[in-house]
């Protein structure tokens, strides 16, 4: 029997290391960090670090149109 999604449960993360993310999306860190040295993935720079700015990955893709 399947349960239903509850979305009170969801945990959002606004930011992201680059090893956490290539983790859930199924490529190397190598790769993640060859995606922001090219702009394809917005970072936050925090202190010496460079954070995946999932908030903004999640609004462009809700902005793109899949059917234009």
């Amino acid at each position: 029997m399947d349960t239903p999604f509850d979305a009170s449960q969801l945990t959002v993360v606004p930011v992201m290391s680059r090893s956490k993310f290539a983790q859930h999306v199924g490529v190397t860190e190598d790769t993640v960090t060859g995606w922001i040295n090219k702009g394809y993935l917005p970072v936050v720079e925090i202190g010496k670090y460079r954070l995946v700015n999932l908030a903004l990955v999640t609004k462009n893709a809700l902005e793109q149109s899949f059917y234009e």
